[in-house]
């Protein structure tokens, strides 16, 4: 999401510097949004997703074992 932000980025520079003002508002407008949405997605994977304890060797035979 991080890469389509700077992606809208770029072309809203672009779009500015050859004069075409409206694709370059609403790129920026979409960079924005997404820079946020992927701020927000962070700080909630970082708070509630985080690094998650370790599997225990039964857990893990047992998981093995439903899948076959």
């Amino acid at each position: 999401m991080l890469s389509w932000a700077l992606i809208f980025l770029i072309v809203a520079i672009v779009a500015g510097v050859l004069g075409f003002s409206g694709i370059a508002g609403t790129a920026s407008w979409i960079a924005q949004v997404l820079f946020v949405i992927f701020i927000v997605l962070l700080i909630l994977h970082v708070f509630f997703g985080g690094a998650r304890p370790p599997a225990q060797v039964g857990e893990l035979t047992q998981s093995l074992l439903l899948l076959t």
